[in-house]
C-alpha cells in the first residue's frame, strides 16, 4: 500500500486515511483508487461546502458584491482567499491540475458508487479570521507579506517536488518552520484542523470509512483519533467553531492611535501654544494623507480615489469605526465598477500580478488594502514626530 495511505483501527471500525497534495495528478488517481478498492460505507473529504460549492460552481463570483464584503469588513478575508486561490491555480496550471480536484475526484467516485460523502473541514472564513484574531501585530504583518509573495511569485513546482513533499521527512521540516516562523498561524491553520477533522471522521456512525486529507494533516488526525478513541477529549470542536474573544484591550485598541494623537496635539498647544499645534497637525495630516494617497497611487486608482485618500485619510483615522480604505474602495467602484466579465474572468485572474490589477474586483480589493496601508504607516511615522514636538 501507499504509504500516503494509512489504515487505523478503532475497535471495531476502520479508518482509510488517504493523503493528498491538493495539485497531484497522482492525488486525484489515487483518491479514487482507494475507494474502489476499500468500498467504504462513507467518504470524508478535507473540504468545507463553501469551498465545495466555489470549486464546483465555475458561475459563483458572478455573485459576488465587493462593496458588502468591505463593509462586512471582510475585504483582508477576501483579498487572502483570493492570493491563495491564485497561487494555488497558478501551480496548478503549471502540472495540468485544478486546486482541490482530488476532493472533488473523491466526492464524484463516491457518488458514482452510491457511498453518502461529508466535507468535514472548518469553514475557510473561520478559518483565516481565527488566524488573524490569534495573531499580533508582527504575526499580522508577516502573514501579510507571506500573502503578497505567494500571489505574485513565480515559483513552479513539478510533480516529483509534490510527491517529495508527501513524505514524512518533508511535512515535518515544513511543519517546524511555520511553527517558528508564524506559531499562531500555524495553530490555527494545521493543529486545531488536525482536532477538527479528526474529530468529524471519529464522529461518523459507519464501520469503514475512506477519508481523503492533505498529507500534511495524517499525523495530526491518527494522533487526534487516538486521544479521542481512548476518551482523552471529547469529540466536541464547538470551541474552534468560533473567533476568539476579544480582550478588553483588542477591543480597545482601534481608539488607542486618535486618542495618541489628539493627546500630543493637545500638549503641543500647552506647552508651546496655537501655533505649534497647528504645526503638528499639518504635519499629521502630510503624513497620513500623503501616505494613504499613495497607496492609491500604486494601484492606479481613479484621481478622485488618490484625492480622497489624501483628505479623508486623517478623518478617518479619528473615528476608528470609519476606515479609509472602505472610503476609497467605494469611491474606485463608482468610479470603476466591476462588470460581469470581471466575475467571469475573476479565478484566472488572480493567478498573475497584472490580472490583479486588471480585474476590477481584486483591483478594488487592492485600493482597499494599500490605502490602508498607506495610512497605518503614515499614523506609525507621525507618532513619534508629533510625540518629539510636544515634549520637546
Amino acid at each position: 500500500m501507499s504509504q500516503t495511505v494509512r489504515t487505523i483501527q478503532l475497535g471495531e471500525k476502520t479508518i482509510i486515511l488517504v493523503g493528498t497534495a491538493h495539485i497531484s495528478k497522482e492525488s486525484i488517481e489515487e483518491a479514487k483508487a482507494t475507494i474502489i478498492a476499500e468500498q467504504p460505507q462513507r467518504v470524508c473529504v478535507e473540504i468545507d461546502m463553501g469551498r465545495y460549492q466555489s470549486i464546483s460552481q465555475e458561475s459563483h463570483w458572478e455573485k459576488l458584491d465587493i462593496i458588502k464584503v468591505l463593509k462586512q469588513g471582510n475585504g483582508f478575508l477576501l483579498l487572502a482567499n483570493l492570493a491563495l486561490a491564485g497561487f494555488q491555480k497558478r501551480l496548478g496550471l503549471d502540472l495540468g491540475t485544478k486546486p482541490g480536484e482530488e476532493m472533488l475526484a473523491a466526492i464524484q467516485t463516491a457518488e458514482e458508487m452510491g457511498i453518502p460523502w461529508s466535507a468535514i473541514d472548518r469553514e475557510i472564513q473561520t478559518t483565516l479570521k481565527r488566524a488573524w484574531g490569534k495573531s499580533n501585530l508582527w504575526n499580522k504583518s508577516k502573514l501579510l507579506a507571506s500573502l503578497i509573495e505567494s500571489a505574485f511569485s513565480r515559483e513552479k513546482l513539478s510533480e516529483e517536488d509534490l510527491e517529495k513533499l508527501k513524505e514524512s521527512s518533508e511535512l515535518e521540516q515544513m511543519m517546524n518552520e511555520l511553527a517558528n516562523y508564524m506559531p499562531s498561524v500555524k495553530e490555527v491553520l494545521i493543529d486545531e484542523r488536525d482536532r477538527y477533522l479528526a474529530t468529524k471522521i471519529f464522529l461518523t456512525t459507519e464501520q469503514k470509512v475512506v477519508a481523503v486529507v492533505g498529507a500534511g494533516h495524517m499525523n495530526g488526525i491518527e494522533a487526534w483519533l487516538g486521544k479521542l478513541s481512548r476518551g482523552e477529549i471529547e469529540a466536541d470542536v464547538s470551541d474552534i467553531e468560533s473567533l476568539p474573544k476579544k480582550g478588553w484591550f483588542a477591543k480597545s485598541a482601534g481608539w488607542l492611535i486618535p486618542v495618541l494623537i489628539v493627546a500630543l496635539i493637545a500638549i503641543g498647544f500647552f506647552r508651546s501654544g496655537s501655533q505649534a499645534s497647528l504645526a503638528m497637525i499639518e504635519r499629521w495630516v502630510l503624513l497620513n494623507g500623503s501616505l494613504s494617497a499613495l497607496g492609491s497611487l500604486l494601484c492606479m486608482a481613479h484621481p478622485v480615489t488618490i484625492l480622497a485618500s489624501f483628505l479623508l485619510a486623517p478623518l478617518a483615522t479619528l473615528n476608528p469605526l470609519l476606515a479609509i480604505g472602505l472610503f476609497a474602495a467605494i469611491i474606485e467602484a463608482f468610479f470603476r465598477k466591476p462588470t460581469v466579465r470581471d466575475a467571469e474572468t475573476l479565478a484566472d485572474d488572480v493567478t498573475s500580478l497584472k490580472g490583479f490589477y486588471k480585474n476590477r474586483i481584486t483591483h478594488i480589493l487592492l485600493v482597499f488594502f494599500f490605502s490602508s496601508l498607506g495610512g497605518m504607516i503614515g499614523n506609525f511615522i507621525a507618532l513619534p514626530l508629533l510625540a518629539s514636538r510636544a515634549i520637546g
